[in-house]
């Protein structure tokens, strides 16, 4: 049975699905696959490398813009996301792009992965942000091969600790402790978020068997925009890091 965030979540997303696919479709919806809030060419990054024969799971794949173009460069992905309605829309871009793969109707860390099943499991913003990773990790950990990838993209802490709730904004000054960062329940209908200090997320990956081999902390190019970044937010994520991108090797 889903959890009472999960349920949260699955609403808040149903909900504000369409808005959000209307809004930012153009700017993720590239020939290639890029990450994150200002959209970085994964063929610059090279976090997933080459993926041609591999299965993949996408954990919290939205509308599989980005599993669609791993389909087209021989991967053998898996779409998992816990609303219907992003899935409705997974769906429609699958069709239009010609191509078939499964999608899975699941809150992560309830969903039913068989062990070892996948050689690489990714997100970007995706279930890493809206589930715990206290459930996530360990269920990634159980799913992935030996010698598989986990890479996942994420708000920092620091940029966390720095949003200013009552302007909706980044400022320049800590508004919330780090020690006991955890679980985010924004006002209204938005989804729950989460979150760990960074010693957090290292000891938690070391207790599921997994081996850093990078943490890329994001700066977005000079003259980089962003449907999900006003200009000002922009200039402050070329000052501190606001996005960051782990990459993990299972053991």
């Amino acid at each position: 049975m889903a959890s009472s965030d999960a349920l949260r979540n699955r609403a808040a997303w149903d909900a504000k699905s369409d808005e959000y696919q209307a809004l930012h479709r153009e700017f993720i919806g590239r020939t290639e696959p890029r990450w994150g809030m200002w959209q970085l060419p994964e063929s610059e990054l090279q976090i997933l490398g080459d993926v041609a024969g591999k299965h993949v799971l996408e954990y919290g794949c939205g509308a599989a813009q980005w599993s669609i173009l791993l389909a087209r460069a021989g991967a053998r992905p898996v779409g998992l996301d816990n609303s219907g309605r992003q899935l409705e829309h997974a769906r429609r871009l699958m069709a239009e792009a010609g191509v078939d793969f499964p999608l899975v109707h699941a809150s992560a860390g309830e969903a039913p992965l068989e062990e070892g099943s996948f050689d690489v499991v990714f997100c970007d913003h995706g279930a890493m942000t809206f589930a715990d990773p206290y459930a996530t990790v360990p269920e990634v950990a159980r799913a992935v091969r030996p010698g598989g990838l986990f890479a996942f993209s994420h708000s920092t802490p620091l940029a966390l600790l720095c949003y200013d709730d009552e302007a909706d904004t980044m400022g320049t000054e800590l508004r919330r402790a780090l020690f006991g960062l955890h679980r985010l329940a924004w006002p209204g209908d938005e989804p729950v978020e989460f979150n760990l200090p960074t010693g957090e997320w290292l000891a938690l990956f070391r207790a599921s068997g997994f081996l850093v081999e990078d943490l890329i902390e994001v700066q977005p190019p000079e003259g980089a925009s962003s449907t999900y970044r006003s200009p000002e937010e922009t200039a402050w994520a070329r000052r501190w890091p606001m996005e960051q991108i782990w990459k993990l090797r299972r053991e």
